[in-house]
């Protein structure tokens, strides 16, 4: 796996996510898990970390990573918590999700949006961030209000249906009145639910964008890293093989005998390696001729 950030700086989103699988896999680990140190925790952590990832960040880097992420996700699984007692308690707004991102918002401090669902798919299942609903399921009355059953209370009688006192209807311009200001209500709760989906439809669209420049910048940055590879293998042969041509090309008739043989021995370093490297055994008898 390649990533955009090897020797530091900011966190990409699949960093953050390896983090959230390393964790969930080392700390969750059904033999040790319960029993590990947080030292040794966090080194196993690191370990995984890195060879998956080629990285070196440092063991405190990826804890006091975690320790932002953990706390984002707990303001996460607190802000559904609350989105789902207020669904079962009859609320109007529908859609979870949105209910969510507006209690995250309240309580995260400036932050708008919750930007770390992938983190969010890998530690979902976890017991620290297990959502456990505590709104008690609501039982509507399903008596009439003004159906009352019969009782024997003297105040009750049938005399009612003939009695010459009539309650005075109440007057037509206060039930218009509070039927308009229902109406705008309702209107405009309709238009603030609307906004507030188009403004996440809007801000998934931006998160789906920025993985996805992501992702390119991390295929561009592989193919880099293997072009530059390859130019510096082929200038390290191309500069071999200059120096072996000097190297038989030198004219060693007017050097003293110590250093004829020198060049002698490098020539003949030279021949085995480029006749006799992968051809196995060879007579090369003729090359050990300590003759000039």
């Amino acid at each position: 796996m390649a990533f955009s950030q090897e020797t530091g700086g900011a966190w990409s989103i699949m960093e953050d996510v390896l983090l959230c699988e390393c964790w969930v896999q080392i700390s969750h680990d059904p033999i040790s898990g319960n029993e590990m140190k947080f030292s040794q925790m966090w080194k196993k952590i690191l370990h995984e970390f890195v060879e998956r990832s080629g990285s070196t960040r440092t063991e405190s880097v990826l804890s006091s990573q975690w320790k932002l992420l953990n706390k984002e996700l707990g303001k996460w699984r607190d802000a559904l918590t609350k989105a789902m007692n207020n669904h079962a308690s009859g609320e109007n707004l529908s859609d979870e999700i949105v209910q969510a991102q507006m209690w995250y918002g309240a309580i995260g401090q400036g932050k708008k949006n919750f930007n770390h669902t992938q983190c969010w798919e890998v530690v979902k299942h976890c017991k620290r961030f297990s959502i456990i609903p505590t709104a008690p399921t609501v039982v509507l009355n399903e008596t009439p209000l003004h159906d009352s059953q019969a009782s024997d209370s003297p105040m009750e009688s049938p005399m009612s249906e003939d009695s010459p006192i009539e309650k005075k209807p109440r007057p037509i311009g206060r039930k218009a009145a509070k039927a308009k200001r229902g109406i705008n209500s309702t209107s405009n709760t309709s238009k603030f639910l609307e906004e507030i989906v188009r403004q996440s439809a809007l801000r998934i669209e931006i998160d789906k964008k920025v993985q996805e420049d992501d992702r390119a910048m991390t295929i561009e940055f592989a193919k880099e890293r293997e072009y530059v590879r390859k130019e510096r293998e082929y200038q390290r042969k191309e500069n071999e093989e200059k120096k072996d041509r000097e190297t038989m090309a030198m004219d060693t008739s007017h050097m003293s005998p110590e250093t004829k043989q020198y060049w002698k021995l490098e020539r003949k370093a030279i021949m085995r390696r480029r006749l006799f490297c992968d051809d196995g055994p060879s007579n090369t008898d003729w090359l050990n001729d300590e003759n000039p």
